[in-house]
C-alpha cells in the first residue's frame, strides 16, 4: 500500500485531552489511512493500550512514535524515529520486512542521506515555523522540498507548521505526503478538516 499524501500525528493534548482512539477514529471518519500516534507522557503500558485500542478504531494503519518494542508487542503497522531513538537498521531488524519504518532529518542533506538507510520514507523539516514548543529548530521552507525531492530514492514526508492553507504548495513542491498535527488536532471539526485536506488533493497518489 503507497503511503498517502495526508499523515496526520496525534496529540491529545492539543486535540482537548481526547484519547488515542478517539482521535484515530475522527481522523478515519475523515477518510484519513496512516496514523502516527506521539505520545511522549504515556508510560509503556499505557502507551501500548492506547495503540491496540487505535488498531480497532478504524481501517486505518497504525504508526508509533519513537517506539519499535510497542510495534513489536501491538501489531502496530510501524514505527516513527527520531535522531536520539534506536537506529533504523536495529529496529528493522527487530521489526522485520513488513513493518513500515520512518525517519526524521532536519536538512536536505540528511534526508537524502537517510535514503540509504532501511527505511520506507525519511520526513524533514520543519518545513514552516510551528506551534509546537518541543520544536526549536527554523523553518527549512519550501525551497527545501524542491532541492531534497529530485534526489530522494524514498518518499519524502514534509513536516512542520503545515496547514490547510499551505499544504497544496508543500505537495506541489515534491513533498510525497504532508505530516499535519497542530492544524488537525486543533480543528473543531477533525472529520472536516481531514475531509477538506482531501479535496486539495492530499489522498493517496
Amino acid at each position: 500500500m503507497p503511503l498517502p499524501a495526508l499523515y496526520p500525528i496525534t496529540d491529545r493534548r492539543l486535540a482537548s485531552g481526547r484519547a488515542h482512539a478517539e482521535i484515530v477514529r475522527l481522523l478515519a471518519d475523515g477518510g484519513a489511512t496512516l496514523v502516527q500516534i506521539r505520545d511522549k507522557e504515556l508510560s509503556d503500558r499505557l502507551l501500548a493500550a492506547a495503540v491496540r485500542e487505535c488498531l480497532t478504531a478504524g481501517n486505518v494503519r497504525i504508526i508509533v512514535n519513537d517506539r519499535p518494542d510497542v510495534v513489536l508487542v501491538t501489531g502496530a503497522a510501524g514505527v516513527h524515529l527520531g535522531e536520539e531513538d534506536l537506529p533504523a537498521g536495529a529496529a528493522r531488524a527487530l521489526l522485520g520486512k513488513t513493518s513500515l519504518i520512518g525517519v526524521s532529518t532536519h536538512s536536505v542533506e540528511d534526508a537524502v542521506a537517510a535514503c540509504a538507510l532501511p527505511v520506507d520514507y525519511v520526513a524533514m523539516g520543519p518545513i514552516f515555523d510551528t506551534p509546537n514548543a518541543s520544536v526549536k529548530r527554523g523553518a527549512l521552507g519550501l525551497e527545501a522540498i524542491g532541492m531534497a525531492a529530485p534526489r530522494m530514492t524514498r518518499p519524502l514526508v514534509a513536516i512542520g507548521g503545515i496547514t490547510l492553507e499551505t499544504a497544496a504548495a508543500v505537495l506541489d513542491a515534491g513533498a510525497a505526503s504532508v505530516a499535519v498535527l497542530s492544524d488537525l488536532m486543533t480543528a473543531g471539526d477533525i472529520p472536516r478538516r481531514v475531509r477538506d485536506f482531501l479535496s486539495l488533493g492530499a489522498g493517496p497518489r
